[in-house]
C-alpha cells in the first residue's frame, strides 16, 4: 500500500534546505553560494560519472538503516532532480517569474519504486539527464541567470540560485552514498 508506514519507512525530509544558499553545509562541505554556474556543463556530466561508480556497487540495493535510503533509491533521487530542475530553469527561461508545481521527493520514491529499479538503467538515465540539463545550462544567456521562479511556498530562485541549490543536493547525497 502506498504511503503506509511500516519499519522501514523513511521519514519524510521537511526540512528547509535553502539555508545551503547562503552558509556552507557541514555534512558534505559544500558552500553553493561559491558554485561558479558557468562551470556546470562541464562539472554535471562528472558528478554523473560518480553515480555511475555508485550504481555498480554490488551493495547498492541495501540501505545503510532501515529508515535511510539505499544507494539506487539516491541515484533515482538525483536522476529526477536533473529532470525536474531542467524542467524548471525552461519554465523560467520561457516565463516571467512563474511558479513551480509543488513536487514531494518521498512520495515520487515511493510510488516510482526507487528501490525496484533497475541500477544499470538508473545509470543511463541519470547520465542522460546530466547531460540535459548541463546543456540547458549551457544554453542560459549571461544576462537570464537573475531570472527569478517561485517554489508553491513561495520561497524565490533565481537561474542562478536553482542551479547552486541543485549541485548542493547532488553533492550532498554523493556525500551520503560515500561516492
Amino acid at each position: 500500500m502506498v504511503g503506509a508506514m511500516t519499519d522501514d519507512a523513511i521519514v519524510p525530509d521537511t526540512k528547509d534546505w535553502t539555508w545551503v544558499l547562503r552558509e556552507r553545509c557541514p555534512e558534505c562541505g559544500l558552500t553553493s553560494a561559491d558554485v561558479d554556474v558557468r562551470t556546470l556543463p562541464a562539472a554535471i556530466p562528472v558528478q554523473a560519472t560518480h553515480w555511475e561508480a555508485v550504481l555498480s556497487r554490488p551493495e547498492v540495493r541495501v540501505r545503510p538503516a532501515p529508515a535511510v535510503w539505499s544507494p539506487l533509491e539516491y541515484a533515482c533521487h538525483v536522476r529526477d532532480v536533473y529532470r525536474l530542475f531542467d524542467q524548471r530553469v525552461h519554465l523560467m527561461l520561457d516565463e516571467d517569474e512563474p511558479t513551480f508545481a509543488n513536487w514531494d521527493q518521498d512520495e515520487t520514491a515511493v510510488t516510482g519504486r526507487y528501490g525496484e529499479q533497475d541500477p544499470a538503467t538508473v545509470a543511463v538515465e541519470l547520465r542522460e539527464g546530466a547531460e540535459r540539463i548541463a546543456a540547458t545550462f549551457a544554453q542560459v544567456p549571461d544576462d537570464a541567470w537573475a531570472r527569478r521562479g517561485f517554489r508553491s511556498n513561495g520561497d524565490d530562485f533565481t537561474i542562478e540560485t536553482l542551479a547552486q541549490y541543485m549541485v548542493h543536493d547532488v553533492v550532498h547525497h554523493l556525500h551520503d552514498v560515500r561516492g
